[in-house]
């Protein structure tokens, strides 16, 4: 009953599980004691294969190490955590069990290689990078995806709807409901493709970095260059100027990458709540859902105020990663591992919150009347265009002229008309300024949304 997940202290392993059970597989204890045996029988293979310390093996012998990493169990993991009751030291207790698992086997003469001129960290720190890695690649770039197809489809569909537009809460100008969309989607695909691009990098270097016993043991092998040649066989980048840590400035432009993403998506996610309140993104209605225990008629924006939330506290880790993890007291100390072992938590309510997010906006769509009846009664925010069309024409004082005739008013379409007639400048400028209206007033939008889709323009 303890293992159900009504009994779990993490949402992550509870409400949330199956949003986040991807991610089980990369920052789970039983992923952090899996890739560390794939370390250390990768390392064990290269020893032979490219230092020449170890013998040959053979393909059979290969494969046989091979299996210990494909077919590596939650039972094998259980007993890795057996015998660190009694070592106190996770990556010794991987190196106990597979010494046991050799010792009986056609490796047992090469035991003693195991864990060769090794520090934890080597180990710790390449399984940990590959972690971030590949979860990266399959969990969540994909789930950012999935919001940037949303959000495209979204812009396109409404790229020409208008829309008022408001600055400082207010009435400002129209804009279309596709551009203000499109925002967002520009900035988060400049997010996207920097997060994909980043390398991630891993070292052996030794217990301070300089690769002293492995030197000491084999002055012969060029260490340098082996050391770079094993990270970059798992096509991560090799540090080789560190101390026992590989210094986690790298690994923290990643989570600032990923910060920022998360940044832009809060500001995205409060500005559809509010799109939502002013009704002019409506929820689609979902059978069986209750939006409130007492009032019948509410349909909550419930995926975007979760995703505002998750996104909050993933980061609050991130920001922490940032303190942290560049400071270490001299070679190393241990308040970093604990640190480090929450990178599934903050990843995990990022994840829920991507997935909240594309929910969302699978379910929402524009409200085009409520949108075009703001419009209507707020004619005053043409005031912009035609003031800057009168000083285009050379009338003195237009600014003023209008801040006297709208500021802080309502403004009618007949007023409006009426103004115009009034003005003592020539036709072809009264028809320039009949041309405005609050509908027609987008300036560029349309194609602004055609270009960030790169679309071909229609119109």
């Amino acid at each position: 009953m303890a293992h159900d997940e009504i009994y779990a202290l993490s949402p992550l392993d509870g409400r949330y599980a199956r949003e986040t059970h991807a991610l089980r597989d990369y920052f789970s204890e039983f992923a952090l004691v899996r890739d560390r045996v794939r370390v250390e029988i990768d390392y064990l293979i290269a020893l032979s294969r490219d230092a020449h310390l170890v013998r040959p093996l053979t393909d059979s012998e290969i494969s046989s190490l091979h299996v210990l990493i494909t077919n590596f169990s939650l039972d094998e993991a259980r007993a890795v955590k057996e015998i660190e009751q009694t070592t106190r030291h996770d990556v010794k207790a991987i190196e106990n069990f597979l010494r046991a698992r050799l010792a009986s086997a056609a490796l047992a003469d090469v035991i003693e290689w195991l864990h060769f001129g090794l520090t934890s960290e080597d180990v710790n720190l390449t399984a940990q990078a590959l972690a971030l890695r590949d979860s990266r690649d399959k969990v969540m770039l994909p789930a950012l995806d999935e919001i940037i197809t949303r959000l495209t489809a979204l812009a396109r569909e409404y790229k020409a709807a208008p829309m008022l537009a408001r600055t400082h809460g207010q009435p400002a100008v129209a804009t279309t409901l596709g551009k203000e969309l499109a925002v967002f989607l520009a900035r988060l695909k400049k997010q996207r493709a920097i997060i994909s691009a980043h390398r991630f990098e891993a070292k052996i270097t030794g217990a301070v970095g300089n690769l002293n016993a492995s030197v000491a043991a084999a002055p012969q092998v060029d260490w340098l260059a082996f050391s770079a040649q094993f990270i970059r066989a798992y096509d991560l980048e090799p540090n080789l100027v560190t101390t026992q840590l590989v210094p986690y400035d790298n690994w923290l432009r990643y989570f600032d990458a990923l910060r920022l993403t998360n940044a832009i998506l809060i500001d995205f996610a409060q500005d559809i709540w509010r799109y939502i309140s002013d009704d002019y993104l409506k929820s689609r209605v979902v059978a069986g859902e209750v939006g409130s225990s007492t009032m019948p008629q509410k349909v909550n924006p419930i995926d975007f105020e979760n995703a505002e939330g998750n996104l909050g506290i993933a980061n609050a880790l991130c920001e922490q990663y940032a303190r942290k993890l560049p400071i270490s007291r001299l070679q190393r100390d241990l308040s970093d591992s604990t640190v480090r072992r929450t990178f599934g938590v903050a990843l995990g309510h990022t994840l829920v919150a991507y997935k909240n997010i594309a929910r969302g906006l699978d379910r929402v769509e524009a409200n085009t009347e409520k949108m075009r009846a703001d419009l209507e009664a707020h004619w005053e925010i043409v005031a912009e265009g035609a003031q800057t069309i009168l000083r285009a024409a050379g009338v003195r004082d237009a600014y003023d002229r209008l801040k006297s005739l709208t500021r802080g008013k309502a403004f009618s379409e007949s007023e409006f008309r009426a103004w115009i007639e009034s003005l003592a400048v020539d036709e072809a400028v009264k028809a320039r300024l009949r041309a405005l209206s609050p509908f027609a007033y987008v300036g560029l939008a349309e194609q602004i949304v055609i270009g960030q889709l790169g679309d071909q323009a229609t119109s």
